[in-house]
């Protein structure tokens, strides 16, 4: 039987029902100024874009799957408490320019440029050190830290993306609604992502060099700066630039190059993740643990693809087994890279021990051999 831990689970439901709340609130703050319809346009086309992220963070997860509690929080801090926060300080903002008289109108600029960048990646990233903390034992590297960032910053950009549709479809009608879609689903799907795994790399640093919470906030305020910055140059370009052909020469020039650099970047680091898992797989093949098969097994994609290719035309036990018995020695081989980069803590070797138990037991389970002083599965 695979353990669970009662406080974690009753913890993780309240933050996504709180984090559910909030993205409920966002929808209802919507549908007082766009309206139901509008709203619910808003919401479909909002789909499109979120689905293409979603596809990219989920290949991105394949190697070292993150739990999925964990990434629907994400979610929904991002597309709800994120949004919120943005919401509420731009209210605020907007109060104090009505109390003063509009002695501070006309800051359009200085609100997308300085405002927005700073209060919605702070939201953002915050989201990515909730997480760091609530799941640090999943949290490894810089990958998981893309990971969850990506994650939040589709919620984030998922309730903006209905606020922008639905918007354009009751003020400018069609074809103010195609060059907003043209914008946001097709040219710039991934701009919020850009900006906020800049956050999600940090910690992962953080994540890497063992850091406590504490330590990793300064990570976290590190990759604040880029994240920021990059966003504000974002938001800057659509005040600077006039025409189509130009918002397209910035888009070609600036924006594909980033992307480009941070699909390198996430290459680097999921081959990175594969290399670690194959080298402390050895070491415990070395130690009599595994056999060189399984190690080629558990720790190649080649492996891995026809390990489940196997399992798929098996029994749906030792199916499940076998997804078990790769995620288990991946979860194992990051445990034991962490031990050797000297983060070695009571906690961590009892992890270690646990997780070479069910190893043992995913093995048995593929085999369909009990293991010796055990009952067989009924």
């Amino acid at each position: 039987m695979r353990p669970s831990r009662t406080g974690a689970i009753v913890l993780g439901t309240v933050g996504i029902v709180l984090a559910g709340l909030a993205l409920f609130a966002v929808f209802v703050y919507l549908t007082t100024f766009l309206g139901a319809g509008a709203l619910l346009f808003g919401l479909l086309l909002a789909l499109v874009p979120l689905a293409v992220v979603l596809l990219a963070v989920r290949w991105i997860d394949r190697w070292d799957p993150e739990p999925r509690p964990a990434l629907i929080f994400a979610f929904l801090w991002g597309g709800g408490i994120s949004a919120v926060t943005a919401l509420v300080f731009d209210l605020g903002v907007q109060i104090t320019i009505a109390a003063s008289s509009g002695a501070l109108a006309g800051s359009d600029f200085a609100s997308a440029v300085i405002q927005a960048p700073i209060v919605e990646e702070i939201a953002k990233g915050f989201g990515v050190l909730v997480v760091f903390r609530a799941v640090r034992r999943h949290f490894n590297g810089p990958l998981d830290g893309v990971i969850y960032a990506a994650t939040i910053a589709a919620g984030f950009a998922f309730s903006e993306n209905i606020q922008y549709f639905g918007l354009a479809v009751t003020d400018g009608g069609g074809h103010n609604l195609g060059s907003t879609f043209l914008l946001r689903g097709v040219f710039s799907p991934f701009a919020h992502v850009t900006f906020t795994i800049c956050t999600g790399l940090a910690l992962g640093m953080a994540a890497r060099r063992g850091a406590s919470t504490g330590g990793a906030f300064g990570f976290f305020l590190l990759g604040l700066v880029p994240a920021i910055a990059l966003h504000a140059v974002w938001n800057g370009a659509t005040f600077v630039l006039t025409g189509n052909a130009s918002i397209l020469m910035y888009y070609v020039v600036v924006q594909v190059p980033l992307f480009i650099i941070a699909i390198l970047v996430v290459v680097f680091f999921r081959r990175q993740e594969a290399r670690i898992t194959l080298r402390r797989l050895h070491e415990y093949s070395q130690a009599g643990w595994f056999t060189a098969d399984e190690v080629s097994m558990l720790g190649t994609g080649a492996g891995r693809r026809q390990a489940l290719a196997w399992g798929a035309r098996q029994t749906r036990a030792r199916k499940l087994a076998m997804r078990h018995f790769i995620a288990d020695a991946t979860r194992l081989a990051f445990v034991r890279d962490r031990l050797v980069r000297g983060q070695g803590t009571p906690a961590l070797h009892a992890r270690e021990a646990r997780l070479l138990g069910l190893l043992m037991n995913d093995r048995s389970e593929v085999l369909g051999q009990p293991l010796p002083g055990t009952a067989p599965a009924a």
